[in-house]
């Protein structure tokens, strides 16, 4: 199972979360109370490993301003959380990964059909986009709409339920903000226990 940490601002963190198997590092340039700066985000991702994934998220940007951050801190992704259209996002040369609050009332037909390269999975939206650390309803979520796509699973994971929340969703890959934080601040221990958790447990095989 793969893993991103988002909201990373710092580079002792960033480099922990890699050292202890985290596949993703994710940078949010939009409104957040983790918001980093550009020349912060380029700081870090020069540390990364080359493998590393580098995931900028955005809400609502311009084409011109989302493009211009990619190049300048080297990101291998970006993340849509706002209400980019399907034509906005088919319109980068690097992989898109389009979020979804989901609330049980969206038609999933029509969100497993949105053309991007990953699809993320988010709680209800709170007072941003994403980052809220509330969860959907799992259970209410049939998985079977996303067989033939990336999945993401976000919002309100913790190290007590991404084993669930895998078995449920069958994700390609978990992202975790507020679940490893302790006051407000990344917690390498809680990080340390997520990556642990998430890379123990079961996925269910697509056939």
């Amino acid at each position: 199972m793969k893993v991103k940490v988002c909201g990373i601002t710092d580079d002792n963190t960033a480099l922990a979360a890699v050292e202890l198997g985290a596949d993703a590092i994710g940078f949010v340039f939009a409104e957040s109370k983790r918001r980093i700066t550009l020349e912060k985000a380029k700081e870090i991702a020069v540390k990364l490993p080359k493998e590393t994934l580098k995931i900028g998220v955005f809400v609502n940007q311009t084409k011109e301003e989302i493009e211009r951050i990619a190049a300048e801190v080297g990101l291998t992704h970006i993340q849509l959380h706002g209400d980019e259209t399907e034509r906005f996002c088919q319109s980068f040369s690097i992989p898109v990964i389009k979020a979804f609050s989901i609330d049980n009332k969206q038609n999933l037909e029509k969100i497993a059909s949105f053309p991007c390269d990953y699809l993320l999975l988010d709680g209800p939206k709170g007072k941003y986009r994403g980052g809220n650390g509330s969860s959907f309803e799992w259970a209410k979520i049939d998985s079977k709409f996303f067989d033939n796509r990336k999945v993401i699973l976000a919002g309100g994971l913790t190290v007590e339920n991404v084993a669930e929340g895998i078995k449920m969703i069958n994700p390609y890959m978990v992202d975790v903000s507020s679940g490893v934080e302790t006051d407000g601040v990344k917690d390498i221990e809680k990080i340390k226990s997520f990556i642990q958790m998430a890379k123990g447990a079961k996925r269910r095989i697509k056939i």
